[in-house]
């Protein structure tokens, strides 16, 4: 089996999905089953993450990229085993076992990840920028064996409550008594270190990445071995039907071929932990990373390394043309710019395609539950559609239904549904949740939208009660219950207004007891102590009258969200 070779002509986008997926290729479907349900799937599907690493061991040449810091290949690798017996022989990890990570982008990050998946126990990234409330809740809820930490996300956890094995990285000093230094357990020699071997299953749990809920506590989304491979495979397939259909220019003399992604996102977020990171072992690619977002440091990365694909928040993609060094930057390596995590202006896809001399703009619509993979915009499909979330391929099968779950016809506009291999199994001890959102294989989005004639998807609304904030899911009734905790408020509504750059921004109303005052910034404060600082209104509306209501009584964000608006 070998990848398709590119061909100097274009093919439309069903030729170019059949030729990707025909019989003998890399990327064959076939049907199947999983759950008990009829699914398409991979055939030549491995049959476990672990797979990924054995394949890049052939590497010799630098993998990870962190500021001044140089990882190859083989001491990612060798990390990843010590990390990898660490687990096994010193904290007792079974298989089916939790482990959680806690801590920033950092090369340590990607080489426990590996670890945990490797000896068959479950990966559970926990979001960095968390609160202690928050921290506790998923160590309660996941019951985590060991956790992987940074000194910051330590504190964190400690205050939380955890008296889990904590493995702290980069960190020095006294610790606390059920936390180790990473340099002083792990096996003295890490050339000589090797990955315990454990049989994994493809439908063995390999992951829990937590996503908020609307009853203001985050759900654990579980994907499979197999699900997490497929959502893999299919970023690759897509790839190559991009290929087929807009050849890239043949490399110059002398300029190099190795694709180099730049990580801008979180490792906890489903895009910045599947199609960037496990990407990256899969492609053979090189992975630039950063302590923190700088646009003007990302530029400087971008010509130094001769990055080719840069993946973020279409926020990040405003701030790389906005920056005050862009001129005089050289991003003619530049292959894709763009992302998910948020809608991107029409404006914006037009700037990307006007102002990188190679760099095409790009943009993926996927969510936890599917990880990461779901239709994609990119080049010229997306210049002359730039409304537009793309097609998916043929793994993937969509449909529009009624509120009754009934398919409605190509155009009319109703609920998205997805299915196929990159669904996740099901919610972390939720079983009510997952039957509400998979049903007979299919999963319900809760995004409203339409297919038109050639397979374009168009999302227009979400049927949940969620801002997207330049990529992070924020639900309104966790923000809600924080700020009804305040004793001044008498009662408040959380929605999501238009933002230019961000996408949309957190606003609320809220409604002051008789005899109370409260200001914006008080309240902000009082939100930022019990979550995460993005969850944070940043439009702050205080009144003395009750909100608006309809006669069931729930509040009229609309009418709220359009008077915000006009502000």
């Amino acid at each position: 089996m070998a990848l398709l070779e590119s061909t100097a002509m274009t093919m439309s986008f069903e030729d170019a999905c059949a030729a990707v997926h025909a019989p003998g290729t890399m990327f064959e479907i076939t049907e199947g089953e999983i759950d008990g349900n009829p699914t398409t799937v991979y055939a030549n599907c491995p049959p476990s993450v672990s797979a990924l690493f054995a394949m890049a061991a052939a590497r010799e040449d630098d993998f990870i990229i962190y500021e001044d810091e140089r990882w190859t290949m083989p001491k990612v690798l060798a990390t990843a085993a010590g990390m990898g017996m660490l687990l096994v022989e010193t904290y007792g990890v079974e298989k089916g076992d939790r482990v959680a990570i806690a801590m920033r982008n950092y090369p340590e990050w990607i080489a426990a990840f590996a670890a945990i998946v490797s000896v068959g126990a479950v990966a559970v990234p926990l979001n960095a920028w968390w609160q202690t409330d928050e921290f506790g809740f998923a160590i309660e809820d996941a019951e985590p064996k060991v956790i992987f930490a940074d000194a910051e996300r330590m504190t964190k956890l400690v205050e939380a409550g955890a008296e889990t094995a904590l493995v702290i990285v980069r960190s020095e000093g006294s610790l606390p008594d059920n936390a180790k230094h990473l340099a002083d357990v792990m096996p003295a020699d890490l050339t000589a270190a090797q990955m315990p071997q454990v049989p994994i299953d493809p439908d063995d749990n390999a992951t829990i990445l937590y996503t908020s809920g609307t009853t203001g506590r985050p759900k654990g989304a579980v994907s499979s071995q197999r699900a997490v491979l497929s959502a893999l495979l299919s970023f690759a397939a897509r790839a190559q039907v991009a290929a087929l259909r807009e050849p890239e220019e043949a490399p110059a003399e002398g300029e190099s071929t190795q694709t180099c992604f730049m990580l801008c996102v979180p490792l906890f977020h489903v895009t910045g932990l599947i199609p960037v990171m496990l990407g990256s072992f899969v492609g053979g690619s090189k992975l630039v990373m950063t302590h923190k977002w700088e646009p003007n440091r990302a530029l400087e990365l971008i010509e130094a390394e001769k990055v080719t694909h840069f993946v973020g928040v279409p926020t990040m993609s405003w701030d790389l043309l906005e920056a005050e060094t862009f001129a005089e930057r050289d991003t003619s390596s530049l292959r894709s710019v763009g992302g998910g995590g948020a809608p991107m202006p029409p404006e914006l896809v037009k700037r990307i395609d006007d102002n990188f001399p190679k760099g095409k703009p790009g943009l993926g619509y996927g969510m936890t539950e599917t990880n990461a993979y779901g239709p994609q915009n990119t080049g010229s499909d997306f210049v002359n559609n730039p409304t537009s979330t793309g097609r998916p391929v043929s793994v993937m099968k969509m449909r529009i239904t009624d509120p009754d779950g009934n398919e409605l016809p190509v155009g009319e506009t109703g609920e998205i549904w997805f299915s196929g291999p990159t669904l996740i199994k099901g919610y972390w001890n939720r079983p009510d949740a997952t039957a509400e959102t998979l049903v007979d294989g299919w999963l319900r989005s809760g995004d409203i939208g339409r297919l038109d004639e050639e397979g374009y998807v168009y999302v227009s609304d979400r049927a949940k009660d969620m801002v997207l904030r330049g990529g992070e899911n924020i639900y309104c009734a966790e923000v809600e219950a924080a700020i009804y905790e305040h004793p001044a408020v008498y009662e408040v509504a959380v929605y999501g207004v238009p933002d230019e750059r961000l996408g949309e921004e957190l606003a609320c109303h809220v409604m002051v007891k008789e005899g109370e005052d409260l200001d914006a910034g008080e309240l902000q404060q009082f939100v930022g102590a019990r979550l995460a600082k993005f969850k944070v209104p940043t439009v702050v509306t205080v009144v003395r009258e009750s909100l608006p209501r309809n006669a069931s009584g729930k509040i009229l964000k609309r009418e709220l969200r359009e008077a915000a608006s006009q502000n």
